[in-house]
């Protein structure tokens, strides 16, 4: 989006950049994606800038810029053109092949990235050898062309980097591609349009080329490979078995002959030379014209030479058809691509050739720098014009033609004799040379000291120019004169320069050269008897820095000394060379070399003796001179300093064969830049060991941080009738790998009409929310083929099943393999599913549930649909909360939100992106489902919350409330009913008169019935949790139930009976505000603590559930009681049940404000139905 406040963000950069437009944007690649944001502009005029911090206070301005895959950022272009013009974006991918398959195997561009600029997209083919990677381009096909694409989509591709690339546009009849190994496809894309491009990918054996030959008796030709470029047959069909040749192949004399090439282009590959004989007389030859077959190899680079023998003495013409020639004096100038040589052997064998080129009237014209060639008419000539460059770009003028700047421009003229109309005006600008000058003093014992940037100084011979023509020089004056202790140029390894008592640096530049200077600091040094004191900060890996003494080739002072302080970068050895020296005459002294270590004694050595070899650490290097004969020559020293590393590659032979289906892959992380990885000797930044292969890699210093590890497995299923399931591990590398494995990807491929089933071996997997994150030993990332996240998982949790329709990829990162076992998944294949993906979810009881649409917080894919196959424990019923839920704005279709019981074809919710999704109570196992539309704006995806509940009976539920008061007990009882329907609230009311008297006897006879039973069964065992089962007789409590009469109900409510048949609504709902939530000071039944395991006490099985529903109880249970059963089950489990109230509608409480519901049929304990019979049923 651009920014309307553009101004305001300019400030930052005001002492920078001269602003005239300006893009605002926030970008985040896609994974496997490099991108590179870059102008030619320079940063004063034109830069790209990230933006970070509180209020985007904080920005980092480059002129490129490379963006991490994956992260966003924002980013601010800030330059003083137009800023589609100034920058270009580069987005490159990898598709990465076997034998047999591509990944990723539909290849997208990412169409908003970036799209206000011209972008080109790349993508690079890595594949076995003689595999051939197939492309299959969806939508309009492509045609071959050499001229730009008018809708803005220029294709190209290349078979290698090596080679020329073919350009294509849409709106063509090709639509399928096979190029080799390292092939590279690009599309460039105008400013403002979306790249919406597809592909299809494949891989499989290279298919070849097949063409006809004729070739007549005096003719040879030769083709040959180029041994640089990628492996290619070629056979001649001809017999019963082909003749095949990998490198050249000789035809002559043969006649439809059938060649066969392994390689879909040899004309990249090979090139054809072709030989002809022409015999002449004194009169004629035979034969008379040199031709040949213009569609002989005619894609091929071509060399034809015709071989011509003439009688001594005779001359030889050769007439040209068409333009004619034009002589060269070099080769290689041609441009039309056609050049001819005529070589002639005279008499004393010597030879002579000359060049030539087609069309006699173009020339190549390069102007000197500062130079200005006008070409102007001197007369009037309809018919003659010159003209600058080729077709398709090639511009005529009848009058005038002005060129410019240091380049070949090609120049031709529409008339046979230009220099009749023509003449030739050359115009030099000439500028004047600047030098500037520092002029340097301090006292005679000390030293001025230079101190140059980070980048550096490099000493060149003097009188020499530096390349960038911004080239200094330092003098000292000393008593015996003016003594120059270099010339250098910017960017080395000199850091710092002390020079004694007075100097002068001075800086030349050219007058046509922008002043581009090094800001060197200048301070005052310590004393010193040197002339010069030179600090070295030798570079690390191989290098090779050259020196010389002051006033080299001339004298180096008398009995004066130089010093050279090297730095050496740790784990690398130096060695010193003498170039080139001369010796003076001495005649007080002698010319010695000192060289010092730290901590280490002198060593002393003359300009012949063998100098320091392959030592390591910082030295110091003196040169001593004596005094000299001034008549003869006087000393000079010429010096170089190598280095090399001194560690040794850690080597590692890698054998894939034994594992089917896996790759490994290699990357320098790091940031030491002198980390190398090779494979096979070849040094690389990423490596691919392609699966089935092997290779001999090599790492030097290189620690194992600075390397990342990954590996990858392919595996496919054609027929899922025949597919088994397999289990993921992770297989033993090899151990003379150095680092660790940072992650194992498996990419899982299935037919379109099949399914993948994931599960966990070791029961379940738990899905990493916000919130609810794994922190697992072991995280597996799960992706669709094309990087679209289906979620990141870890073991243990509340997920039984994961199926996804689509081919997936699975990266398992841990902390350390080798530690760490096996297996990960366990992935199977089934049927087609309606759903893109479906998770089957078992929900804790301890915690709630979080469920997250896929791609969280991203939005959901457009189109798809997404399920959860909830099944929840027996006795529990689901609180379904929507916490946080992104709608779209759709252009296409609706979202939807739907949830429905299992089983049942009724939905109990279903809302759209306009409708809020409301707190939701599910009684039983339910299926969600969420449904994506075409968004327009906005993303769909969302947040679900499930909190389990224990389930109240859907039975009236009668709650006794038991108040003390002093030393007595008044018994309160309230009743309260549940109604869902009111259809049949008159029909119960006139019920309730009628049976109102018989409710009456039916209490009065429990209460006397349960009297009764508590006096004949008073010592009944009761259980404590901490594990002591009282006997009977022990007498704890002091006033039983049966003596306090707790149990016996005052009074029943006659309107509310049978009021259990009137519906589910909510017991508390029907409550008074009086007894709703915690009862105060009553009356609880002791349950026992509950910090010990409970006892397992076996009971005879329960006995059989009734054959229909009784309303009343059984006088023979009831009247005539038999000793009561104490439960041993823990009161408030899903189990207990009290076999005394099985067919009792009347409930007993077991702590204040809980009510727990006695279970009325052993239906609810039957295990639930498998997650796979449930969908079938959905």
């Amino acid at each position: 989006m651009r920014l309307k406040t553009c101004a305001f963000l300019g400030l930052l950069f005001v002492t920078v950049l001269d602003l005239s437009d300006c893009l605002q944007t926030t970008v985040r690649p896609d994974e496997g994606s490099t991108v590179t944001v870059s102008t030619e502009l320079p940063l004063d005029q034109c830069a790209v800038c990230t933006v970070s911090g509180d209020n985007d206070a904080q920005t980092s301005c480059k002129p490129s810029l490379s963006l991490v895959p994956e992260v966003e950022v924002k980013l601010l272009f800030n330059c003083s053109e137009p800023i589609e013009l100034a920058y270009t974006v580069t987005i490159t991918r990898t598709i990465e092949c076997t034998k047999d398959s591509c990944s990723p195997t539909t290849v997208r561009t990412q169409p908003d990235i970036l799209s206000e600029f011209t972008r080109t997209f790349t993508w690079e083919l890595k594949a076995p050898e003689k595999i051939s990677v197939g492309l299959d381009i969806l939508g309009d096909g492509l045609k071959e062309t050499s001229e730009p694409c008018p809708d803005g989509f220029q294709y190209s591709v290349a078979t290698s980097k090596t080679n020329s690339k073919t350009q294509y546009c849409r709106g063509g009849s090709e639509t399928h591609l096979d190029l080799p190994n390292q092939a590279e496809v690009s599309l460039q894309v105008k400013p403002n349009t979306q790249a919406n491009v597809l592909f299809q990918t494949s891989a499989g054996p290279l298919k070849g080329r097949t063409m006809v030959i004729n070739v007549d008796s005096s003719t040879t030709v030769v083709i040959s490979r180029n041994p640089e470029e990628l492996e290619c047959d070629v056979c001649s069909v001809g017999g019963s078995t082909p003749d095949c040749s990998p490198t050249e192949k000789t035809l002559t004399n043969v006649e439809n002959l059938s060649l066969e090439f392994s390689c879909p282009k040899p004309q990249d590959v090979y090139s054809m030379k072709m030989k002809k004989t022409i015999e002449c007389t004194e009169s004629s030859c035979t034969p008379a014209t040199g031709e040949i077959d213009p569609d002989l190899f005619k894609d091929f680079k071509r060399s034809l030479t015709w071989e011509i023998s003439v009688p001594e003495r005779t001359i030889l013409t050769l007439d040209i058809t068409g333009d004619g020639l034009k002589e060269m004096s070099a080769p290689d100038q041609c441009q039309d691509g056609y050049q001819y040589s005529v070589s002639t052997t005279k008499s004393d064998g010597t030879v002579k050739t000359d060049i030539y080129c087609r069309g006699g009237r173009m020339m190549l014209v390069t102007p000197d720098p500062d130079t200005i060639i006008i070409i102007r008419s001197v007369t009037s000539d309809p018919e003659c014009s010159v003209c600058e460059n080729k077709t398709p770009k090639q511009k005529c003028y009848s009058d005038s033609l002005t060129l410019r700047g240091h380049r070949n421009i090609s120049v031709d003229f529409t008339c046979p004799r230009p220099q009749d109309v023509f003449n030739v005006e050359i115009n030099r600008e000439i500028d004047f040379n600047r030098t500037f000058t520092w002029d340097l003093k301090v006292i005679s014992t000390r030293v001025f000291q230079l101190d140059f940037p980070e980048a550096g100084m490099r000493q060149i011979p003097n009188q020499e120019t530096c390349p960038d023509e911004h080239t200094y020089t330092l003098v000292t004056y000393l008593r015996t004169g003016l003594t120059t202790i270099g010339t250098f140029c910017s960017g080395g390894t000199v850091t710092t320069i002390q020079v004694r008592y007075k100097g002068r640096m001075s800086l030349q530049v050219p007058g046509d050269k922008t002043l581009d200077p090094v800001d060197f600091k200048l301070s005052v040094g310590p004393v010193t008897s040197m002339v010069a004191i030179v600090k070295v900060n030798l570079p690390r890996g191989v290098s090779e820095t050259d020196f010389i003494t002051p006033n080299y080739p001339s004298d180096f002072p008398d009995q004066q000394q130089m010093q050279w302080n090297f730095i050496v970068p740790g784990m690398h050895n130096y060695t010193m060379h003498f170039l080139d020296h001369t010796a003076p005459e001495c005649l007080n002294n002698e010319v010695v070399v000192e060289y010092q270590k730290e901590d280490k004694k002198v060593t002393k050595v003359s300009l012949i003796d063998p100098q320091p070899a392959d030592q390591q650490g910082n030295f110091n290097m003196v040169l001593k001179n004596c005094e000299t004969n001034r008549t003869l020559q006087g000393l000079a020293l010429k010096h170089r300093v190598s280095v090399k590393r001194s560690g040794h590659p850690v080597l590692c032979a890698v054998d894939l064969t034994k594992y089917q289906g896996v790759s490994l892959q290699l990357e320098t992380v790091g940031s030491d830049p002198y980390c190398e990885i090779s494979i096979d000797s070849k040094v690389e930044k990423k490596i691919n060991v392609a699966a089935g292969t092997k290779a001999r890699l090599s790492f030097l210093d290189c620690p194992n941080e600075d390397v990342r590890l990954t590996a990858s497995e392919v595996i496919g299923c054609q027929n899922v009738a025949s597919c088994s399931s397999t289990l993921l591990n992770v297989p033993k590398l090899d151990s003379c790998l150095p680092m660790p494995l940072r992650s194992f990807t498996w990419h899982i491929n299935i037919p379109v009409d099949s399914t993948i089933d994931l599960t966990s071996p070791t029961g379940s997997l738990r899905q990493s929310v916000p919130g609810q994150e794994c922190n697992s030993s072991v995280m597996l990332h799960v992706t669709e083929s094309d990087g679209f996240s289906v979620g990141d998982f870890c073991s243990k949790g509340t997920i039984q099943k994961v199926q996804v329709h689509a081919n997936i990829s699975i990266t398992s990162t841990a902390w350390d393999f080798r530690k760490t076992k096996g297996p990960f998944l366990n992935v199977s294949f089934s049927k087609e599913i309606p759903e893109t993906i479906i998770y089957s979810v078992t929900p804790a009881m301890s915690s709630p549930t979080l469920l997250v649409t896929p791609n969280w917080p991203q939005g959901m894919r457009p189109f798809s649909t997404i399920s959860w196959i909830v099944t929840l424990p027996s006795q529990y019923q689901a609180l379904l909360q929507f916490i946080n839920v992104s709608q779209p704005k759709c252009s296409d279709r609706h979202t939807s939100i739907k949830v429905k019981m299992l089983g049942y074809e009724e939905e109990i919710m279903s809302r759209r992106e306009d409708e809020k999704a409301e707190e939701l109570l599910v009684q039983e196992s339910f299926y969600l489902n969420m449904s994506n539309c075409i968004p327009e704006v906005g993303q769909f995806g969302a947040v679900t919350k499930i909190v389990l509940q224990k389930k109240t009976s859907k039975k009236a539920l009668f709650q006794a409330s038991h108040v003390h008061r002093k030393n007595h007990y008044q018994k309160v009882t309230q009743a309260s009913l549940l109604f869902a329907s009111t259809d049949l609230l008159a029909i119960l009311l006139g019920l309730a008169g009628a049976l109102l008297l018989l409710l009456i006897v039916l209490a009065v006879v429990c209460i006397i019935t349960k009297k009764k039973k508590n006096k004949e069964n008073k010592e009944s065992s009761i259980y404590i949790g901490k594990g002591n089962i009282f006997r009977p007789g022990d007498r704890h409590f002091t006033k039983t139930r049966s003596e306090n009469e707790s149990h016996v109900y005052a009074s029943i409510d006659e309107s509310m009976v049978y009021g259990h048949l009137l519906g589910e609504s909510t017991y508390g709902d029907s409550l008074q505000d009086g007894f709703k939530g915690m009862q105060v000071d009553s009356y609880q039944t002791f349950t026992g603590p509950t910090d010990a395991d409970l006892p397992i006490i076996k009971e005879p099985d329960p006995e059989p559930e009734r054959d229909q529903y009784r309303t009343f109880l059984d006088p023979s249970e009831t009247f005539i009681p038999s000793r009561p059963r104490t439960p041993i089950d823990r009161q408030d489990s899903l189990g207990f049940q009290d076999r005394r109230m099985v067919d009792n509608e009347l409930y007993t409480f077991k702590n204040t404000g809980d009510i727990n519901t006695i279970r009325l049929s052993g239906v609810d304990m039957e295990p639930k139905p498998p997650v796979d019979i449930l969908e079938d049923s959905l």
